[in-house]
């Protein structure tokens, strides 16, 4: 076989592939079996029909296409590896010649994307600021707030609901007068906005007893994003009662024995949390200096290809400014993929496999799904290997905001390995790749664009 790349553009390649007759022999003799043994013949038992007579009943262009079929996916994929073209998306390929009689040759070619090639700069030293570490009382109370509501108690009340109150509904959806759902019991924080569209609204003012009704798009089953009528009933009202901020308090929620003691440990924990986003903040400019400064073209029939895909799976194709803001946040990524993805052959990051299941486990507990179902439907959607490539990057970005040097907005150093208190050994050298594995701010927006 022999092939040839010409370089349409950064990321657009064209391959031409010349198979001779000796190699495509094996392939036309698989495609004479199998045609063979699909026909019935006067005289031959099947699957022994003879190519002479096969030729005659389906014509030697079915057998040679059967063939190409074939042939084509792994003589493409020898061609890319011999030509070192890191092929992505879908292919276009024209067959410009097929061997219609012994001894021609099956010529094609093919245009494809391809991962474009990324010159990195100096990967060490990147300097980046972020916020200093400041904790407000406003971040202590909201912290000791948290905790009184784990310790409170519902307790009914006889008024009209009010922002913040836990109601228990009965619910009904309606389209055309037919019943589509219902429920019945159900506990709802009114204000949460987790539920119905406008249903917040509908409840505010409303007593036990009373009933109301709205009009909400379904948020699922087969009648989703039609509008119907939704009747609410409320049964009851409470209120969460928070118990006072005491000694008594302390010892229930903490370890502490005085509301001294745990004040202090809530404002440790508040100063913890502050460096811990320090951290999240330097990812996420240490990865916005790599893209500002490094050039990474970028495909533009893959963006269109997942901008397409997004936008019809929202059913929202025609809806230009919803087009323009996931092209943006898909480009961004994407960049950011490429990026990642030559950091890591750079670096020779290696995944490892506890570090691929430790990822598993975090991305099932997201989805809400047991982890060995969740690896189980990974498998066979063939999506494992997009799941190391995501844990290398991570491992690859981790490893350029280690060697980053990091100051807080007062000049003072920022020691990354400080983000879990009392770490000690393999746990400190750890933290940084802990920040890492949150999501990166170009993948979150991109979540945000898919949620929009």
């Amino acid at each position: 076989m022999k092939s040839a790349v010409e370089t349409l553009s950064p990321t657009r390649v064209k391959l031409t592939v010349e198979v001779p007759f000796d190699e495509l022999k094996p392939l036309l003799d698989d495609a004479y079996r199998t045609i063979g043994g699909q026909i019935q013949v006067p005289g031959f038992r099947k699957g022994k029909v003879p190519a002479r007579i096969i030729d005659q009943r389906v014509g030697r262009g079915a057998v040679v296409q059967e063939a190409v079929n074939e042939a084509l996916p792994r003589f493409f994929a020898e061609a890319a590896e011999a030509e070192d073209v890191r092929a992505i998306g879908q292919p276009e390929v024209d067959v410009t010649a097929v061997p219609l009689e012994d001894g021609q040759e099956l010529t094609f070619t093919v245009e494809t994307d391809v991962r474009p090639t990324i010159e990195l700069p100096e990967l060490t030293g990147i300097a980046v600021s972020v916020d200093d570490v400041a904790v407000s009382d406003e971040d202590v109370e909201e912290r000791m707030t948290s905790l009184r509501e784990r310790f409170g108690t519902l307790v009914g009340v006889d008024r009209a609901v009010e922002d913040g109150d836990h109601v228990s509904i009965d619910l009904r959806a309606e389209i055309g007068g037919e019943e589509i759902d219902s429920v019945t019991g159900i506990s709802y924080e009114v204000g949460s906005g987790n539920m119905l569209p406008g249903m917040d609204e509908a409840l505010a003012g409303m007593t036990a007893g009373e009933t109301k009704t709205f009009t909400a798009p379904l948020a699922g089953g087969d009648h989703e994003g039609e509008d119907a009528e939704c009747t609410v009933t409320v049964q009851s009202v409470k209120v969460r009662e928070l118990p006072e901020l005491d000694d008594e308090f302390a010892q229930l929620a903490s370890q502490f024995d005085t509301m001294d003691e745990l004040r202090a440990d809530v404002v440790t924990q508040a100063e913890q949390a502050k460096k811990y986003e320090q951290g999240i903040q330097a990812r996420d400019k240490v990865l916005e200096h790599l893209l500002e400064t490094v050039e990474v073209p970028v495909p533009e029939g893959i963006v269109k290809a997942e901008v397409d895909a997004h936008l019809e799976g929202e059913n929202r194709m025609d809806d230009d400014e919803h087009r323009a803001e996931v092209d943006e946040s898909t480009r961004k990524a994407l960049k950011a993929q490429f990026l990642l993805d030559a950091i890591a052959e750079k670096l020779e990051v290696r995944v490892e496999q506890p570090e691929l299941i430790e990822y598993l486990v975090m991305s099932a507990q997201q989805y809400g799904m047991d982890p060995n179902q969740f690896a189980q439907a990974l498998d066979q959607q063939g999506q494992v290997p997009a799941m190391v490539q995501e844990v290398a990057r991570r491992k690859a970005l981790a490893a350029v905001l280690d060697d980053a040097t990091v100051t807080d907005a007062s000049g003072n150093a920022v020691d990354l390995d400080e983000l879990v208190p009392d770490a000690e050994g393999d746990e400190a050298a750890d933290e940084t790749e802990a920040v890492a594995d949150e999501a990166p701010a170009d993948e979150q927006a991109e979540q945000e664009s898919a949620k929009a």
